[in-house]
């Protein structure tokens, strides 16, 4: 039968939860176990697919096109289990399914309730992951205990342990000691309040993984452990890192941790292999060299946003021994403060996604002073329409050239809506999404970062580059360097008299790994990393 480890927060949220359970993923599959994740969202929105990036971070985008939360993304990263719809529910999925099952007549005239109709739903979508190769489920839950929305969940997992098995479950509570700089020493309360709060519905953790600022000593811990009814060996400290968050499983290990839910599971688990990981933290603790990419953005404000790029960034850095310094630059403050202030001195550009007009003039303006200045340039999803705008206007001669997005009367749109859009009015799971194929022209760099020519990728969109301007832009030296396999949809563009000049429709930031990075992010970093050393006359040892 395969374990259930539950993962919960408290105290406040934005404690790391989703590191943290990607952390236990990684060192569960190096112990060669067979693991499936799993986050519970207990908001009421069907999937985050429509939530403002200002308060919910990046949409992360999966291969059979679900909008996930951004947790799944370090799901990815950390673990090689496969990740689809059934890694992601919330509230308003359990309560939708339940009303449709209603309406169908399945639950025979009952009253529906939440104690059993919607907790069984919970179960259900938890238990389904449990299958015959599967070795161990980690399922998070998202926000914090003592959340009303978050009860119906809490109550579900209580119930599963009933269900299958004592033995079978392990709670894993990850919350906060605060340490109070007027009173220097850390305080235990907040802990031990969350606990209680856990315990009252009925749930006790077997371990409890506890952040702090700085590490705080086994007095602490063992009052922690004395109070909260849980071993001593059981509480672990997770001490916020320096360098980088692929240091957290390395930190875990030290603690115990894999041992722990080994024995405690009575897991059939093999000896930890590590030390692959361990040379790459190392790298990651003695970069060789340096870059400084400026991202231009709309949600620069919000680091969760772009969470994903920023993440690919530092995995291409890794493969080149460099430490990736990111200058963040709000595109409406570059309209207002102009290309030559906020972009001097970068080694970079990088534009990514964003729907909407606000800051689209000033992330053409930055692309247009990467193009004029030979300065490496990536665009992703919007970033590759900017780029295709500002070619239009600037060497196309088609100074009204826009998106039909943003200009619905503009003569020249060179970026417009799908064909299949055209007839979309909600909003909801309606884009271009998921995984799509892409055939590379042989030769291109694109094609060469690759080293293939046809590729999978994960889109999220609406707009395309418009077919009927396809003739002018490539014979005035932008290529079309991959496109759908029929031809219609160009996926990837270049300019062939420029360094580095590349932007792709899709999101390739979804697809990287901090010991695979993507070849785009691998290929944009050593392009920077040249550029740099040039202008320097400093070569790569």
């Amino acid at each position: 039968m395969s374990r259930h480890i539950f993962v919960t927060g408290g105290v406040v949220s934005s404690l790391g939860k989703g590191l943290t359970s990607a952390s236990i993923g990684m060192l569960l599959e190096r112990r060669g176990l067979k693991v499936r994740m799993q986050k519970l969202d207990p908001y009421l929105n069907v999937d985050p697919g429509t939530m403002s990036p200002f308060q919910h971070g990046e949409v992360y985008v999966l291969d059979d096109g679900s909008e996930t939360d951004l947790d799944l993304g370090h799901y990815e990263r950390f673990t090689s289990g496969i990740l689809n719809r059934d890694s992601n529910y919330t509230t308003g999925q359990i309560y939708s399914s339940v009303i449709e099952k209603e309406r169908r007549g399945e639950y025979l005239g009952r009253t529906v309730q939440v104690v059993p109709h919607i907790t069984d739903e919970i179960k259900s979508c938890i238990l389904s992951l449990a299958t015959p190769d599967v070795d161990v489920v980690i399922t998070e839950l998202g926000g914090t205990v003592g959340d009303i929305e978050g009860l119906p969940f809490l109550e579900a997992i209580r119930q599963i342990p009933l269900d299958i098995g004592k033995e079978n479950c392990m709670f894993i509570h990850l919350t906060l000691v605060p340490y109070l700089k007027a009173a220097r020493e850390a305080k235990t309360k907040p802990t031990q309040h969350s606990v209680q709060q856990l315990r009252e519905i009925g749930i006790q953790p077997d371990i409890l993984i506890v952040r702090t600022e700085r590490p705080i000593g086994r007095e602490h811990t063992d009052k922690i452990a004395l109070f909260c009814n849980v071993e001593k060996r059981a509480v672990i400290e997770e001490v916020d890192k320096e360098f980088s968050i692929y240091e957290v499983p390395v930190g875990l290990v030290e603690h115990g941790l894999d041992e722990l839910i080994c024995r405690k599971l009575n897991l059939n688990a093999g000896p930890l292999q590590m030390e692959d990981y361990r040379q790459l933290v190392h790298r990651i603790r003695n970069p060789r060299h340096e870059v400084t990419i400026a991202v231009v953005g709309k949600y620069i404000e919000h680091r969760d946003a772009y969470k994903s790029i920023y993440e690919s960034l530092d995995h291409a850095g890794f493969a080149h021994s460099t430490q990736i310094n990111v200058k963040r630059i709000e595109a409406e403050e570059l309209e207002r403060q102009g290309p030559e202030m906020l972009l001097k001195g970068v080694d970079g550009l990088l534009v990514p996604g964003g729907f909407g007009m606000r800051g689209i003039e000033g992330k053409i303006q930055a692309i247009q002073f990467a193009r004029e200045h030979e300065i490496p340039f990536f665009g992703i999803c919007l970033g590759m329409q900017c780029a295709v705008i500002e070619f239009a206007r600037n060497v196309l001669g088609l100074s009204e050239a826009n998106s039909s997005e943003f200009s619905s009367d503009t003569p020249h749109p060179v970026i417009c809506l799908l064909e299949g859009q055209k007839t979309v009015n909600r909003k909801g799971g309606t884009m271009r999404l998921g995984a799509q194929p892409c055939v590379l022209t042989a030769g291109t760099k694109t094609q060469k970062a690759y080293g293939a020519t046809e590729i999978s990728e994960r889109h999220r969109h609406r707009y395309e580059f418009n077919p009927e301007y396809r003739r002018q832009f490539t014979s005035a030296g932008m290529e079309i360097s991959g496109a759908s396999p029929d031809g219609s949809l160009a996926e990837i563009i270049e300019l062939t008299a420029h360094p580095w000049f590349l932007a792709v429709q899709y999101h390739p930031e979804f697809k990287s790994k901090p010991h695979k990075p993507h070849p785009l992010f691998r290929d944009f970093v050593e392009a920077c990393l040249q550029r740099r050393q040039g202008r320097s006359g400093v070569t790569t040892p």
